[in-house]
């Protein structure tokens, strides 16, 4: 991170947005054109405009519903989004060891009003960034209750030889499991 020498009168704002504000500020508090060019970048970054780290682009099928290629589906587990009114969510699809397509949500059963009950893989599992407690790729979507990612039932869903794809309803009714999302 650049070193920034600030006066005693920028102290307060490094203070309340130390990120942002050391690497934009110069000494005196007098800001570079470049460097409002790169907070402005920030602000669209902090206001969604740019998806998660390994989340796909959002596929959408005319009638709104969440269309995941299959041929996207790998061992390493893909994050596609979807917007419900205001409220990002997500989906998760990994090709567990067996072959077989995992679907859930990427939220935790227990953990969603953390805020932080999302996942992340690590080797043949994924781990709750809450509580840290790990499940195996081939159980994503089976389990129900307890700490697991939520799944996405049946009805929810329809697949073809291509696509897989989830309902706008269901994602709508789940939306309140990502309302508090910290991420």
């Amino acid at each position: 991170m650049p070193q920034t020498i600030l006066t005693s009168r920028c102290e307060d704002r490094v203070k309340k947005h130390p990120r942002i504000l050391q690497t934009v500020f110069t000494s005196g508090c007098s800001p570079h054109p470049m460097k409002i060019t790169i907070l402005f970048a920030i602000a669209a970054l902090l206001a969604g405009a740019v998806l998660p780290a390994g989340a796909a682009s959002p596929a959408l099928t005319p009638a709104g519903d969440l269309r995941i290629a299959k041929s996207e589906i790998t061992g390493t587990v893909t994050f596609h989004p979807f917007k419900a009114g205001k409220v990002l969510l997500e989906v998760l699809a990994v090709r567990a060891p067996d072959g077989a397509v995992r679907i859930a949500l990427n939220t935790c059963q227990v953990c969603w009003s953390s805020g932080r009950g999302w996942y992340t893989q690590q080797g043949d599992v994924v781990v709750c960034n809450n509580c840290g407690n790990r499940f195996p790729l081939s159980r994503i979507g089976l389990e129900k209750g307890g700490c697991n990612p939520v799944p996405v039932p049946a009805e929810a869903q329809t697949e073809d030889a291509k696509y897989i794809v989830i309902s706008k309803a269901f994602l709508a009714e789940a939306a309140p499991l990502f309302a508090k999302w910290k991420r």
